[in-house]
């Protein structure tokens, strides 16, 4: 007989004792030249990351030019005075560096990656780029060719699409946020170097600027280096530029971008409300979050789990531009695709759970799952110097202070279920939203016009 082989178990091993978390708080100081410095020594983190904002906003482009924000952004990488831009890229390959730009509604901005044991000469790259961008003709060129190539495809993705669509409805015609944030075909054809190197003149220069250093700088004189590198980059003052005030229509109705035969319906569900310099923002956030913020939310759980009509629906805020004042705001969504047999159906069951949250409120259980989310999980998400450095940068850029987000994860703790629930049903009133669908009208306008949400209009997809 056989004897049988026994198994040994071991203890399973315990979690020890949680490690007081914060948000790092960064030290600020300047340069002689004006550039606002705010350094986060990070132990360990080695790859060390640089953000540069640069105070160009897309409202700041002259008429006709939109999109030439965004050229200038991709052609500080185009060479500069000292390299063409064949050399730049080489260079920066040469000491492991990777250097992305970009534009948006509150301005430029440059993030550089790069092994603390080659800051210094990443940083001369970074500073050479923005004190003598070359932005020879022939690259500017193939940057808006390039551009160019983009659009079409852009305007075939149904959620960019949708999104095309709702700024368009939301904000007046004659603001910058009514249109597409990297221009339209006709107007990135408008964009020369000549208009490139003048919107660089007009609105690029250290004492308006901010850099942000993240990362382990265990051994690295960083006065030094930057002031040998972005301390060398020199232009005049400015007086602050007017901001206009974000003013949008939320009346409720329905658009429909038109998509024969398409066998989804893109739904983009959306308002602006309260931006980060309001009371309401750590309730607004839970409650979305509560809303459609991961799986477990109420309209997951209704139009993915129950019903089965897409495979995932998420609601959001995401700051436009933020002011002390009160001039900033949110883009408050709710966004996701359904088949489109099932688009009155899923948009029905989506105001069913708008109004029964007006109606119930959240629970505690909800409330608790979405503080854990949250807040439990922010160590790993600021695990990295590039996650921590664009945090700092969005506050720079939303005019917050340096404690914002430590002191938001205390709130977000803090925050009860009734504020959750005020907040969110603030945030998305069933008679005030502006839905965008994009689909086939032939098949979803009677079913929408039916539920009675608000008057529907179809517009042709480009």
């Amino acid at each position: 007989m056989t004897e049988l082989a026994t198994m040994e178990f071991h203890a399973q091993p315990q979690a020890g004792e949680p490690k007081p978390w914060a948000f790092p708080a960064p030290e600020r100081g300047s340069l002689d030249n004006g550039l606002t410095v705010l350094r986060c020594h990070r132990p360990g983190q080695q790859v060390v990351a640089v953000e540069v904002l640069l105070d160009a906003p897309l409202d700041a482009e002259p008429a006709g030019l939109d999109g030439v924000a965004t050229i200038m952004a991709r052609a500080f990488s185009e060479g500069t005075d000292k390299h063409s831009a064949e050399d730049f890229a080489a260079e920066l390959e040469r000491c492991g560096a990777t250097l992305d730009a970009h534009a948006d509604h509150p301005g430029v901005r440059l993030s550089l990656e790069v092994p603390a044991s080659r800051l210094g000469k990443a940083l001369g790259l970074l500073a050479d780029a923005l004190r003598a961008p070359a932005f020879a003709d022939g690259e500017v060129e193939r940057l808006v060719r390039n551009r160019l190539d983009e659009i079409p495809h852009e305007l075939a993705n149904p959620s960019r699409r949708a999104a095309k669509e709702l700024s368009k409805e939301l904000f007046p015609a004659d603001a910058r946020m009514s249109r597409p944030r990297q221009g339209t075909e006709e107007t990135v054809e408008a964009i020369d170097s000549a208009a490139v190197r003048a919107f660089y003149e007009r609105h690029v220069r250290p004492a308006t600027a901010t850099a942000v250093v993240v990362g382990d700088l265990t051994g690295v004189d960083l006065d030094a280096l930057l002031a040998d590198t972005l301390g060398a980059w020199t232009g005049s003052a400015a007086e602050p530029r007017p901001v206009p005030p974000v003013t949008a229509d939320d009346r409720g109705r329905v658009v429909i971008v038109d998509r024969p035969g398409a066998v989804q319906t893109q739904l983009l569900i959306g308002r602006t409300g309260a931006d980060r310099h309001d009371r309401v923002w750590p309730a607004q956030v839970l409650g979305t979050y509560c809303l459609g913020g991961t799986l477990t939310s109420r309209l997951d759980r209704v139009l993915r789990e129950e019903k089965g009509y897409t495979y995932g629906v998420r609601a959001f805020g995401q700051v436009l531009r933020s002011a002390p004042d009160g001039t900033g705001a949110a883009m408050l969504a709710i966004s996701g695709s359904v088949d489109t047999p099932n688009t009155g159906p899923a948009l029905e069951d989506l105001w069913t759970v708008l109004r029964k949250l007006a109606a119930e409120g959240l629970t505690d259980a909800e409330r608790d799952v979405a503080v854990q989310n949250l807040v439990g999980v922010a160590p790993l998400k600021y695990e990295t110097a590039a996650a921590v450095a664009s945090t700092l940068a969005d506050q720079v850029e939303q005019h917050l202070p340096d404690y914002f987000q430590a002191t938001l994860y205390r709130q977000l703790a803090a925050t009860g279920t009734v504020e959750a629930t005020a907040a969110v049903v603030n945030a998305f009133p069933v008679d005030r939203l502006v839905t965008v669908l994009v689909g086939d009208a032939a098949q979803i306008k009677e079913p929408v016009e039916a539920l009675g949400i608000g008057e529907v209009t179809v517009v042709a997809a480009e």
